[in-house]
């Protein structure tokens, strides 16, 4: 009888331990974070291995905090490699021009899979180097592709600082604004040629006469300029120079530099207020958003994403992406705190021109447009 259980006992265990080793081999492998959960591109034991992309970028003078273009190219690059960690981002800075063939050189040496290079500047020290490295894929922010292995990637600002200068003048309480640039480049000036026009268009259609310091589209080569994308003092002085000439709205294309004006604004106690450039002022610069009725953006972030996450893909666009208002590459930021202080009918005066900027009704004359 004993024999008998000893017997029964062996085979349960048997069929126990059988189903324990065919429930084993059921999971297959152990439960794996690699491929696009772990950051390095590996799949354990499956075969099915992700593989790694490096996109390196090449910022402008300014940092990678100045609170405008570098800031935001950067966080496109920084974005895509959050969604998608086989994406492996990194910069370099560019303490002056002399910096960016140096810097492009050896970011391509360092055999990433794409270089990013921001700023228009740029431009034709990544044509010299994309040509003596057809194989290497670049990337230009604010250029137009000159080489078939670059990507360029525009952004007609125009039509988003028209809607600015618009505003800017339907609320203005002096009858001036004024505008001031970094350098006298095609990026800088397009946003001045916008912001003009557009207080030219609310002068037609409301019988005004706002002006505008700092700039007229019909003279490409005057105008006023800081001459630097990074001395915030140097746009202080240069928006106080404006002030005192009446000025109480101030739009800034001049980065880092840009920021005086907010100091400026702060200064005068609430009576001169700014718009933005590139960015939502009030999430790069915070501490003057008070004083920022609103931002003319550029779609960089959103862009340079989307250009990262096609690379990742193996896709490696050329010619020329271009930013406008149809396709959410240029616009105006939401009003934070000027919401209620701007007039419901400025707002829909500002949505029918949105619309007819896009339809082709208002023709934008801006010589500095990406073709």
């Amino acid at each position: 009888m004993e024999e008998t259980r000893l017997r029964h006992a062996k085979k349960i265990a048997a069929v126990v331990g059988a189903a324990a080793l065919l429930a084993a081999a059921g999971c297959g492998k152990p439960a794996s974070t690699g491929g696009n959960g772990n950051g390095n591109g590996n799949e354990g034991s499956s075969g099915n291995t992700a593989k790694q992309v490096t996109a390196c970028m090449v910022l402008d003078t300014g940092g990678v905090d100045d609170h405008s273009f570098n800031q935001s190219s950067w966080a496109g690059l920084t974005d895509a490699a959050k969604a998608d960690p086989n994406i492996k981002p990194s910069y370099v800075s560019s303490n002056s021009q002399n910096d960016y063939e140096p810097n492009l050189t050896t970011e391509t040496n360092k055999g990433c899979n794409t270089v990013i290079a921001v700023g228009g500047l740029m431009a034709g020290a990544v044509e010299k180097i994309a040509k003596a490295n057809p194989n290497q894929h670049y990337a230009e922010i604010d250029a137009p592709s000159t080489v078939s292995n670059v990507y360029g990637l525009q952004y007609n600002t125009a039509q988003g600082a028209f809607l600015g200068g618009y505003l800017a003048a339907g609320m203005t309480k002096t009858g001036k604004v004024g505008t001031f640039g970094g350098l006298n480049i095609p990026p800088v000036t397009i946003y001045m040629d916008g912001f003009w026009e557009g207080v030219q268009y609310y002068n037609k259609k409301n019988h005004k006469n706002v002006q505008v310091l700092g700039w007229n589209e019909k003279n490409q080569k005057a105008g006023t300029f800081a001459n630097s994308f990074t001395d915030l003092n140097k746009g202080k002085t240069v928006s106080q120079g404006m002030i005192q000439q009446g000025a109480d709205i101030i739009f800034p294309v001049a980065g880092g530099t840009g920021l005086g004006a907010g100091a400026a604004a702060q200064a005068s106690g609430g009576k001169v207020n700014v718009i933005w450039v590139d960015t939502d002022g009030c999430q790069s610069a915070p501490q003057y958003c008070k004083y920022f009725i609103t931002s003319v953006t550029k779609g960089l972030t959103t862009s340079v994403k989307g250009y990262a996450d096609k690379v990742a893909n193996g896709d490696f666009p050329s010619g020329n992406y271009i930013g406008t208002l149809q396709n959410g590459g240029t616009g105006l930021a939401p009003f934070h705190q000027w919401d209620s202080k701007v007039p419901s009918s400025l707002k829909s005066q500002l949505d029918t021109i949105k619309q007819d900027i896009i339809s082709g009704k208002i023709k934008i004359t801006s010589p500095s447009q990406p073709k």
